[in-house]
């Protein structure tokens, strides 16, 4: 009377094992190369690489697995004493789980707070008082609805995107791969395992102390802030140039940047060129702000790439171009043209002195962590906040270095002896990532993808009538 519950045994093995397959590919797992860019899968662990070694040996030996289908009946007993017990345990873990993601805030779709306030004082309806509006304009100039925000249910309990019948536009852009890309091929998929990111770059936001970003602003101080609308490159503008520190070099920045803004700007755009050119933001406001792409790691696109950036490119969701005033004074206007860069794209190998990265989450606003990227509860968005440096030296649009002639102000907000201070620009980029250790940034190769290295750049080129407005809306605290 054993042989019937073997056999059920075995139908049952057999039924776990294809359901698991089918599971794989509901999900959409990619190819064992993409697998291999994980940070938390570059090596194999021992139990995953004996669990491989069985299959194997049960393909190669199907008269040794005959024998172990025919052991003793006890032990398979007990097994299926051990089988019935599992479930129930695995109830009572997602049960668990559940408990947890429902008591982790949800802030997909909440609009984002300002990152140097505390999140509870925020109210987001009076982030547009002057009743603007708010949705997002197409390089035509046209405006659009907002794309919706993702919710946690978007993603399985795997954390991986639940298959759809058609891809959204915002996260399968025609333009995802750099130019100096390769077909894909079946190539040695180590080759990915040391391209960085590692599992120690990335860090649960929950265990980030909170800290402000920037100074606390003073009775003298101008509170206002001007916001530009220019989209989230929904035209799929992309390249991998820049014509602020490699002018007229074409892969200059060996990564992909996205770009919002003038329509013409790639690595041999000049004053010129960039004055007569489109736009996707309003106002006529023809600035050009562009940044690194950042990917999703579980993709397969563009794993060839000769610079490592492999992965499919993510659109942010939303981006919010703020200009804000000093902590300690007045601001003057920038001059047309002016050139800007923050952050360090080299600063895993430099050192962190040019470093400005500063990573959080939806929800999490009061928490930033300037050397890792954050791992965010289901729900909440990841965070790139990228502030510009903002006393000027009221001569020059560029410098040799492109830092000098405009600086950071000190500790206490204040610019420093001989500048003078300019609206200063702050980028916030959120995107909606698959859970886990599953995203980069674009990087330079040796710096092995290392969240440090987040970095944009800015030009000037607004007419003079919108930067009197942005002065004014500034140094008269209104929020325009």
């Amino acid at each position: 009377m054993r042989r019937p519950r073997r056999m059920a045994a075995a139908m049952s093995a057999l039924a776990v094992t294809a359901g698991g397959l089918v599971s794989a590919a509901v999900i959409g797992v990619g190819p064992v190369l993409a697998d291999h860019c994980l940070p938390g899968e570059a090596t194999q662990s021992p139990p995953a690489q004996q669990q491989r070694n069985q299959q194997q040996d049960q393909q190669e030996n199907p008269d040794q697995q005959d024998q172990n289908q025919q052991q003793d009946p006890n032990q398979q007993d007990q097994n299926q004493d051990q089988q019935q017990q599992a479930p129930d345990q695995s109830a009572g873990d997602q049960q668990q789980q559940q408990d947890a993601d429902q008591q982790a805030p949800q802030g997909g779709g909440a609009a984002l707070l300002d990152p140097a306030e505390d999140p509870e004082t925020q109210n987001p309806e009076t982030q547009n008082p002057e009743g603007q509006n708010q949705e997002t304009q197409d390089p035509e100039g046209q405006n659009q609805q907002p794309e919706p925000e993702e919710s946690a249910s978007t993603f399985s309990r795997r954390g991986r995107p639940q298959p759809t019948n058609s891809a959204s536009p915002s996260q399968s852009p025609t333009a995802s791969a750099s130019p100096s890309a390769s077909p894909t091929s079946s190539e040695d998929p180590e080759q990915c395992a040391d391209l960085g990111p590692f599992p120690e770059d990335f860090v649960d936001i929950r265990q980030v102390p909170p800290r402000q970003l920037g100074a606390r602003i003073g009775r003298s101080g101008s509170r206002g802030t001007f916001v530009s609308q220019c989209g989230t490159n929904r035209n799929r503008h992309n390249n991998p140039d820049n014509f602020i520190v490699a002018p007229g070099v074409a892969n200059g920045a060996h990564h992909l940047h996205d770009y919002v803004g003038n329509l013409s700007t790639d690595g041999f755009s000049t004053d010129e060129s960039l004055a007569a050119a489109g736009t996707t933001c309003r106002q006529g406001d023809l600035s050009t702000y562009f940044w690194p792409v950042l990917r999703d790691r579980n993709s397969d696109a563009n794993n060839n790439d000769p610079d490592g950036n492999v992965g499919q490119v993510l659109t942010a969701r939303s981006v919010q171009l703020q200009f804000r005033g000093n902590a300690t004074s007045r601001v003057v206007a920038m001059p047309r043209f002016l050139r800007l860069i923050t952050g360090d794209a080299k600063a895993a190998t430099n050192g962190t002195a040019n470093a400005r990265a500063a990573w959080s989450c939806t929800g999490f606003q009061n928490r930033i962590t300037p050397d890792k990227y954050p791992l965010c509860p289901r729900g909440s968005q990841v965070l790139r906040i990228l502030d510009f440096p903002s006393c000027w030296d009221g001569q020059n649009t560029d410098s040799a270095n492109h830092r000098t002639h405009v600086v950071f102000p000190d500790q206490s907000g204040a610019c420093p002896q001989g500048t003078q201070a300019i609206p200063q620009l702050r980028m916030t980029l959120a995107y909606s990532v698959p859970q886990g250790q599953s995203f980069a940034v674009d990087a330079f190769p040796e710096q092995k993808h290392n969240p440090v290295t987040d970095h944009a750049d800015f030009a000037n080129v607004m007419p003079d009538r919108l930067m009197r407005t942005v002065v004014d809306c500034i140094n008269r605290g209104r929020r325009c």
